[in-house]
């Protein structure tokens, strides 16, 4: 790795390199430290690592020692603080449960740390307001990773909507669909609580709310929803596919379960969970039709926009096939997206988590297809670049540059999406929660009204 004073070519010292330390070492802080780790230790280096399990932490110190990296010092997440005076942190990266982003990423502010949190910037509207106030306060900076910002295709959305090509949207349609492996994971961990991850509406679907104020450059104004748990928890017994365990590793009963996660045919999973569950009791393989769930698998979203547009939304989280269809309408024609990630789930993926080594079969087949239709004209589609099958179509990858590096080019998009804009894309989930709960519309500003934030 680069000495803390590295020389460039030019025999000239380099700027020091940005000290960041991690809270939150589940499965998605790996992503982070191997950015830090490998593409850009030359600007970066991690210098702490905190989490409530130790064993977890110091499963992400072993993975970066094999890529030839000193351990990090670990702390207990209750020493988050002290954690970032002791080691002087410049940047805090927040992974953890949703339910504590508010609380770390306002520690690292008022501790004089930036901070990067992983999506949604919190769950409820108190966490979103002291984040606010918090930069507002200190002067910090605060980011948000909608990595789906730097998926080629949705730049090419934004590209043609700014553009004109369609005219002035007049609305928006958007389905996204989770297959039964990657939707039914969500009602084995922690997010099966709605405490925990403010339900689908706002873990998941933050990122599509968060796209279409973007592509729009718009934001909620009043937000009408419905949903219900209708084919995880209690549900699965009348659906016929119940079976009676609370969680699968040991279990007889989930041995021909196709929900069931056999952790213990996982190398990442089992060590950073199974291997250390001793510490904190969390099973990551609960049965996804056992009771405790709190959250909706199938919901739907009316929302009108500040300048008049509208879009209706829809989210299963058990589907057959994993994708989505967008549809924006314009007054000059209307572009039409869809991405079909897999057609199916094959038997042998079933149990299995998406991303991880073996979920995938070569049986599933997908597609990816941007049309533009304009009147009296034939449709034209669009033909993308720089397409991956990497982590959100190539998006991670190219937002960790953005995230990490200094030198990062610049950004006509606007796809840096600062804590402003994590509170717009919470709103629309927040505001539709309440929906669900009082069966009326909801103006977004009843929820929280962030141009009174100072």
């Amino acid at each position: 790795m680069p000495s803390f004073a590295d020389t460039g070519g030019d025999g000239m010292t380099q700027p020091p390199r940005r000290r960041y330390a991690l809270v939150g070492a589940g499965a998605r802080a790996g992503l982070f430290l191997r950015a830090l780790a490998t593409d850009h230790a030359d600007v970066a280096e991690l210098v702490a690592l905190a989490d409530t399990n130790p064993a977890r932490a110091e499963v992400h110190n072993a993975r970066l020692q094999r890529l030839g990296v000193p351990p990090a010092p670990v702390y207990d997440a209750d020493a988050f603080t002290e954690m970032l005076k002791r080691e002087r942190v410049d940047v805090a990266l927040v992974t953890t449960v949703d339910r504590y982003h508010d609380e770390y990423v306002v520690a690292a502010l008022e501790a004089g740390c930036d901070a990067i949190t992983e999506k949604p910037m919190t769950v409820d509207a108190a966490g979103c307001r002291r984040i606010l106030a918090a930069q507002q306060r200190t002067g910090r900076d605060v980011r948000v990773t909608f990595n789906y910002r730097y998926n080629p295709l949705h730049e090419a959305v934004k590209r043609i909507v700014r553009g004109g090509e369609i005219g002035e949207v007049g609305s928006v349609h958007f389905e996204w669909l989770l297959d039964v492996r990657h939707g039914a994971d969500y009602f084995r961990r922690w997010h099966r609580d709605k405490a925990n991850s403010g339900g689908l509406l706002v873990h998941k679907a933050s990122h599509h709310f968060d796209l279409v104020n973007w592509w729009l450059d718009d934001e909620p104004e009043q937000v009408f929803a419905a949903g219900r748990l209708f084919f995880y928890g209690d549900q699965g017994a009348r659906h016929g596919y119940a079976r009676d365990y609370q969680r699968a590793h040991l279990s007889d009963k989930a041995l021909d379960d196709p929900f069931a996660l056999k952790l213990a045919d996982e190398p990442g999973l089992k060590e950073l969970y199974l291997d250390a569950e001793h510490h904190d009791g969390y099973h990551r393989d609960q049965n996804v039709f056992a009771p405790g769930v709190s959250i909706e698998d199938d919901m739907a979203v009316l929302v009108r926009y500040a300048r008049g547009a509208s879009m209706s939304y829809h989210l299963t989280a058990y589907a057959p096939w994993e994708g989505y269809r967008m549809m924006i309408n314009g007054s000059r024609g209307r572009l039409e997206l869809e991405v079909v990630e897999s057609d199916h789930v094959a038997p042998a993926a079933a149990g299995a988590v998406k991303g991880e080594p073996g979920a995938e079969s070569t049986a599933e087949q997908g597609f990816k297809r941007l049309l533009v239709r304009p009147y009296w004209s034939p449709p034209r589609e669009v033909v993308v670049d720089g397409l991956s099958r990497g982590g959100h179509g190539g998006g991670d990858v190219r937002m960790l540059a953005d995230l990490i590096r200094p030198d990062r080019p610049e950004d006509p998009l606007g796809r840096s999406a600062t804590a402003r804009d994590g509170a717009r894309a919470l709103l629309t989930g927040l505001a539709a929660n309440e929906s669900i709960r009082t069966g009326a519309a909801v103006p977004v500003k009843d929820v929280l009204n962030i141009e009174e934030i100072r």
